[in-house]
């Protein structure tokens, strides 16, 4: 199985690649995470970006806050998918971050998840892998179906809490 690239641009972003980390570990997906900052150490995410795919990732996740160029830096290097986590900063509540990270210039994508949003980063990067791995796809199936049970019986027990 492939792996996923983590970079985050400060270890402020800890907490939600927590969210992200959690994720992959449930559905069995080997991981790497660093701290690379697209302004501090751009030849470092560069040469990271660059040698991904010989390295054996088959997605990358770059989650950074305030100028949140890092998605953006690490797109620019690969073509490999990469999926963008605007972190919420002290201005703003992470608009800046949003719109920084989704707002690429044609030919070089990044998908991007909600602000703060390490779990879908880590589920989207999962269904990236699950396309060429069926047992990886059938791990994602059973969790949608637990997901689903998990509402309906909370749907099932809201009666008696009113």
């Amino acid at each position: 199985m492939r792996k996923v690239g983590i970079i985050m641009g400060s270890d402020s972003d800890l907490p939600v690649i927590k969210k992200a980390t959690d994720q992959l570990k449930s559905l069995g997906i080997p991981f790497e995470v660093h701290v690379y900052s697209a302004h501090r150490t751009p030849e470092e995410a560069r040469a990271f970006a660059i040698n991904a795919r010989k390295n054996g990732f088959g997605a990358l996740i770059a989650a950074a806050g305030m100028a949140a160029h890092l998605a953006g830096a690490v797109a620019a290097n690969t073509t490999l998918p990469v999926i963008g986590i605007p972190c919420q900063g002290p201005c703003l509540e992470g608009l800046d971050a949003l719109l920084s990270t989704v707002q690429m210039p044609t030919g070089i994508p990044v998908a991007t998840v909600a602000v703060n949003g390490g779990a879908n980063a880590a589920l989207l990067a999962a269904q990236i892998l699950a396309v060429e791995d069926a047992d990886l796809a059938a791990k994602l199936d059973a969790k949608r179906k637990a997901d689903a049970e998990a509402v309906l019986a909370k749907d099932a027990g809201i009666a008696e809490r009113l």
